[in-house]
């Protein structure tokens, strides 16, 4: 049997009553899967100013930049090892026009962005922008094409312009641009939130049309497309039915969709100022991303019990009320501590899952919603979330190892059950097994002892992220008030590892 993350817990109610000690027993023999890279995806939508502002300032720009790309946070993403990134959106994607994106930026056509905020978009950001910034950064893009404003041989046409060698009409048309060599892009969105915002479909009529669409998506010299069709929101377990019933093989993947939100209407809370109990709350709530998986896996199982179809999490990540004085529509927020420990738990959940589980984006890239990258002007700070990917990345195509875990846990409102500790481990391709701990709780420190089996432990060195307050954060002025530092309290006693975790903190270790 495959043994999976157990919490074996206490259940307590706030305030907890005496606490024990944390025990993690890993099973290296039983690794089997891989975490894919691709777990750890970006999204960069034309949302706000995560693009331009966040990404591009253009050539002509006082701000340093690279051919219009911004030096700070180009150099910034580099670091975090994006495996790839999904653009154009997010909503905006249908209502986005690519050959509007293309040819001299001075002669683009203008166009409102309807969905956010009724910004004037100058196109100046297009498919060349897109695609030469991925080369820039090593990451693979993921487009995101329009069905519900579009047509069949528009999308039929940009899969040709970018992945066309030959002396197609396209293809010349991508050299008149200044492009010879294809990206060859793999990933497609054929729409986004066909039952939103992508254009308030039923499942039944988007099955259809994403079966023309799709069709008309031709793979050019040999490169096979991975094409993904619009998924469920969160708990719309009918619409993964619907798909997998009359779509089936004949998508390469699924999306789904989950942020941790309070609500989709009225006041979603600040970003900065929240109570304990908001945050243990919130702890929950991204928690509960888990059993949202699992219900749409065992749908996919049934249509698809050799795991064919990939489940896509394309977006998700906190949403909270956007910053006081900023533009309405463009969901700018902060990042606290809080949103450090969201993006911890939901990794530790994710990397349970990859026999299914192939893709997710976090939103967004910057600026925007659960950003790794605030800009303002010239300035850049890197958010609490841009260390938990940078502390995680060690677990990017490494093997998964299955483990048990005892701690305690505290029961929040909504009768929530939160655990004080999570965890996740996985061996890399030299050997090396990296584990990441997380101490959920505010108060208290967490003793851990960890039990590698018949692994021989000789050296073991860490990182951690922590900040006095769960409401700490970067702030232009302050920007280095929260980030990582060297890790000291991991001990070796008689073979079994033994770790000391500060309250709130998120450690990850690398054990040879």
């Amino acid at each position: 049997m495959k043994r999976l993350l157990i919490g074996v817990c206490l259940a307590l109610a706030l305030p907890a009553l005496a606490q024990r000690d944390a025990t993690i027993r890993i099973y290296p023999d039983q690794g089997t899967q891989q975490i894919s890279k691709h777990l750890y995806g970006q999204f960069a939508e034309h949302l706000g100013t995560c693009i331009y502002g966040g990404l591009w300032v253009g050539p002509d720009s006082d701000i340093p930049n690279t051919d219009g790309y911004r030096k700070d946070v180009v150099e910034a993403l580099k670091r975090l090892q994006i495996p790839n990134l999904r653009w154009p959106g997010g909503c905006f994607a249908d209502e986005y026009h690519w050959m509007d994106g293309i040819g001299p930026r001075a002669e683009r056509p203008k166009m409102v962005n309807t969905n956010w905020g009724g910004t004037i978009e100058d196109n100046s950001f297009g498919t060349h922008e897109f695609l030469n910034l991925c080369e820039i950064i090593g990451t693979e893009p993921y487009i995101s094409a329009n069905v519900g404003s579009g047509s069949v041989e528009e999308m039929a046409k940009w899969v040709e312009y970018v992945n066309s060698e030959g002396d197609s009409p396209m293809a010349r048309l991508r050299r008149q641009n200044g492009r010879d060599k294809a990206w060859n892009v793999k990933f497609w969105g054929v729409g986004n939130e066909s039952w939103g915002c992508g254009g308030s479909m039923r499942p039944e009529y988007y099955s259809d049309l994403y079966r023309r669409y799709a069709t008309y998506c031709r793979n050019y010299d040999g490169k096979r497309l991975f094409k993904i069709a619009s998924g469920a929101s969160d708990y719309d377990y009918n619409w993964t039915e619907v798909l997998m019933q009359q779509v089936g093989g004949r998508m390469n993947g699924l999306s789904l969709h989950y942020y941790t939100v309070t609500g989709w209407s009225g006041s979603k809370g600040s970003a900065t100022q929240f109570t304990p109990e908001d945050y243990y709350w919130t702890m929950g709530k991204c928690l509960e991303i888990e059993t949202v998986i699992q219900k749409h896996c065992a749908i996919m199982d049934k249509y698809d019990p050799r795991k064919r179809i990939g489940l896509m999490l394309d977006e998700w990540g906190t949403w909270w009320d956007e910053e006081p004085g900023t533009i309405n529509g463009h969901l700018y927020q902060q990042n606290t501590m809080r949103d450090a420990f969201v993006a911890s738990l939901t990794f530790d959940v994710f990397h349970k899952y990859t026999d299914r589980l192939k893709m997710a984006n976090i939103a967004q890239l910057a600026n925007v919603l659960q950003a790794m990258i605030l800009t303002n002007g010239d300035k850049m700070i890197l958010t609490p979330t841009y260390y938990v990917f940078e502390m995680y990345k060690v677990h990017q195509d490494a093997t998964f190892l299955p483990l048990d875990l005892i701690c305690d846990k505290v029961k929040v409102r909504d009768d929530r059950e939160v655990p004080m500790v999570s965890a996740t481990a996985s061996r890399d391709a030299q050997g090396t097994i990296h584990l990441s701990l997380s101490n959920v709780d505010l108060e208290k420190k967490q003793t851990v002892t960890i039990d590698l089996q018949h692994v021989s432990i000789k050296n073991v060195t860490g990182t951690i992220l922590t900040s006095p307050s769960i409401n700490d954060h970067n702030t232009f002025e302050a920007p280095d008030k929260v980030k990582p530092a060297a890790f000291k309290d991991a001990k070796i006693e008689k073979g079994v590892l033994k770790v000391t975790l500060p309250a709130q903190s998120i450690v990850t270790l690398a054990v040879k």
